[in-house]
């Protein structure tokens, strides 16, 4: 038996407003929950039907499918649901590529950004301020605990941008083709907005604008974000 209290504030934990007040968000199912185990970030605890997948079932707390399903964010849970310490941010290491966001707000799309960093190993993803909660329950879902192996930080991209010491690459449609570049070891890669791109401000910080050509009829307008992410990132490594 779950008390009530707690079951409310793991519900509460859906929103980005109490994740920040509390310090913990939800990952549910049970690779997601595997995944942050064994990951360095603190567990506060699991619940579920059944613990016989768990990695680590030290802290598990067995509870009915009704109370699994009040606490859980889906609408079939996935029977197993861990609440978790956001982990404390590192230090950004210039010495390789960092990829920054500004202003990406689909869960989808960052998801999907998160597993392709921990693809390509890039270890540090910077999001504006407003990009998207990496938190967010689509977004976890997305990650498929790639987010245990990226630091991701929140921070405002003009001023991180004015201190960095390294090149500053942007995406644009109107850049010179990437695979025509002769990229650095290190350096940034700025990925925009779905709708509107690199804002203004953003633009006038960047150093080198690239773009990903076109080899098709001119009938597609621009490339998903995420998918744009993964052609530059294997240009990059490439």
């Amino acid at each position: 038996m779950v008390a009530k209290g707690q079951i409310k504030l793991i519900r509460s934990l859906h929103q980005k407003k109490y994740r920040n007040q509390n310090g913990l968000f939800v990952v549910e199912g049970i690779k997601g929950v595997n995944e942050v185990l064994r990951s360095r970030i603190k567990p506060n605890a699991v619940y579920g039907v059944n613990a016989d997948l768990l990695d680590d079932d030290t802290i598990f707390t067995r509870v009915s499918e009704r109370e699994l399903a009040q606490m859980s964010a889906l609408k079939s849970p996935n029977g197993i649901l861990g609440v978790f310490h956001v982990p404390e941010e590192k230090e950004i290491d210039f010495s390789d590529w960092v990829l920054v966001l500004d202003d990406v707000r689909d869960p989808g799309n960052l998801g999907t950004i998160i597993r392709l960093c921990d693809w390509f190993g890039i270890a540090h993803l910077v999001c504006s301020q407003k990009t998207v909660d990496c938190y967010n329950p689509k977004v976890l879902q997305a990650t498929m605990g790639s987010i245990t192996r990226v630091n991701i930080v929140y921070r405002n991209i003009a001023d991180f941008l004015d201190q960095c010491p390294t090149p500053i690459y942007g995406a644009f449609m109107n850049g010179v083709s990437a695979y025509s570049e002769e990229l650095p070891q290190n350096g940034i890669l700025i990925m925009g907005n779905e709708a509107h791109g690199i804002s203004k401000e953003i633009e006038q910080l960047v150093s080198k604008k690239i773009s990903i050509p076109q080899f098709g009829k001119h009938t597609t307008e621009s490339l998903n974000v995420a998918t744009a992410t993964a052609i530059l990132l294997n240009e990059i490594r490439r």
